[in-house]
């Protein structure tokens, strides 16, 4: 099964792209990495995994996901920083998903910061 963030690089499974950071063995080791992994988080619903890459800054008290929403893509559109040599970064994406009113997609210019040398999500930028 490709991963739900697609894969890095393009096409990867799961076992070999995200189950890692997932499963808490290895911290992903730039921006993208972690906006794919937290996205491949909400699809699997993985609180834990959405809590523990949150910047306790910006963490809302449940960062829980939503049960009634099924997330159908990932397309990253851009990225600024974000490296294995930087402190911060920025991941433009695109997440396209269903609910109970129908299909839509989420765009957004997520912020990172390294925080005790790991990448953590800061939050979404405004456009």
């Amino acid at each position: 099964m490709i991963c739900p963030c697609s894969g890095m690089p393009p096409g990867t499974d799961f076992d070999h792209c995200c189950r890692s950071a997932l499963d808490g063995e290895v911290w992903p080791t730039t921006a993208e990495a972690l906006m794919r992994s937290r996205y491949t988080a909400f699809v699997r619903r993985d609180d834990n995994h959405l809590f523990r890459t949150w910047h306790p800054r910006t963490r809302p008290a449940d960062p829980g996901t939503d049960t009634r929403t099924e997330w159908l893509g990932l397309t990253i559109l851009d990225t600024t920083g974000g490296g294995e040599e930087d402190s911060t970064g920025t991941v433009h994406f695109r997440a396209r998903f269903k609910d109970h009113i129908g299909e839509h997609v989420l765009e957004e210019n997520s912020a990172f910061v390294r925080r005790a040398g790991r990448w953590m999500y800061l939050e979404a930028l405004e456009s």
